[in-house]
């Protein structure tokens, strides 16, 4: 059997998790430096999910995902709050 990519990461990286089918209810990008940071939250999870692109990435707003994330802290204003770091994402 063959494996796949997302397979192969989570192998590799324990920290690593993979949903799949997951439906994506907001997406937002903004600029930071030269990066796109994107944010999205998906449905029955109260967490962000966030990456970074290059260039404007389409809407995924209501598209069903399957993604590759670690969860990690950011301060904001001075509150901890859990992020998901997304590695690999992919549309269904």
């Amino acid at each position: 059997m063959k494996k796949t990519a997302a397979k192969s990461l989570t192998d590799k990286h324990e920290e690593l998790t993979h949903s799949e089918h997951q439906t994506v209810l907001s997406h937002v990008q903004r600029e930071v430096d030269e990066w796109y940071v994107n944010t999205i939250m998906l449905k029955g999870i109260d967490v962000p999910f966030k990456y970074r692109r290059k260039k404007l990435y389409k809407s995924l707003q209501n598209q069903q995902v399957n993604i590759t994330y670690y969860p990690t802290q950011e301060t904001i204003a001075g509150f901890e709050l859990e992020v998901m770091k997304i590695v690999r994402i992919k549309v269904c």
